[in-house]
């Protein structure tokens, strides 16, 4: 398979994150992710990025402690922009610009979101990196990660995970799960894998952006998967 030539990176907030805990904000992680990133760059790669916010709060998880849902993931969102932010600064540091362009009005520290700017930041080898989901409550950032691919013509969603695929079932706790290598996307829907939100695979499915789950945190994944080598599980209209 050939090389990608433009992709949409999903990283979690816990990607980011204290390696062990997944919380806060961990310097050395976000360099390392930084320097995965560049390394794409460098062989002309055009690469945007979906930031999630876990590390810092959950949307979800703190409406459940009686906050409002919809302030609780403003709230959130808010996470994946500091998120952004961090990130934007190790990317450029290593040596690639960068920008942060969010789907919430940040003027102070950053664009919102235009496709078609986007696109020409692109074009200029500039990361991408897109900050605050949808700009709306109830969407998760794996739903803005659909739509920004789907959006950006991008070739392929890369959600980077802390396991090397899908499973049939949580292989820690089940030592005869099977790994998948590949999933089409009525699968994932009608076995309820829960690799993406059912709103996020269906955006890829309709607008034919296949997705591939791998695991990132293993250093020189991320080239491995962009080159086009078979690793994690890819999700696709035919398995």
């Amino acid at each position: 398979m050939e090389m990608y030539k433009r992709i949409l990176l999903k990283l979690s907030g816990e990607a980011l994150g204290d390696p062990e805990a997944g919380h806060g904000i961990d310097p050395e992680s976000v360099q390392s992710l930084a320097r995965q990133i560049v390394r794409v760059t460098g062989l002309g790669v055009q690469v945007a990025i979906v930031c999630g916010g876990g590390n810092l709060l959950r949307g979800a998880e703190f409406s459940r402690l009686g906050g409002h849902r919809a302030n609780a993931d403003y709230m959130g969102m808010l996470g994946t922009v500091i998120n952004a932010l961090a990130l934007s600064d190790a990317i450029e540091q290593a040596g690639v610009e960068t920008r942060v362009m969010t789907a919430l009005e940040i003027s102070a520290v950053a664009e919102g979101f235009v496709r078609r700017r986007a696109e020409a930041h692109l074009s200029k080898g500039r990361v991408v990196i897109l900050a605050a989901g949808t700009g709306n409550p109830f969407f998760t950032t794996d739903t803005a990660a659909a739509l920004r691919a789907s959006e950006l013509e991008c070739e392929v969603l890369l959600k980077a995970t802390k396991v090397d695929g899908v499973y049939s079932a949580d292989p820690k706790e089940d030592s005869t799960a099977k790994r998948y290598k590949s999933l089409s996307y009525d699968e994932v829907l009608q076995r309820n894998l829960r690799v993406m939100d059912r709103t996020a695979i269906t955006l890829c499915q309709e607008n034919h952006v296949p997705v591939v789950i791998f695991d990132a945190f293993e250093v020189g994944n991320l080239e491995r998967v962009v080159r086009g080598e078979d690793l994690g599980t890819t999700i696709r209209s035919e398995a």
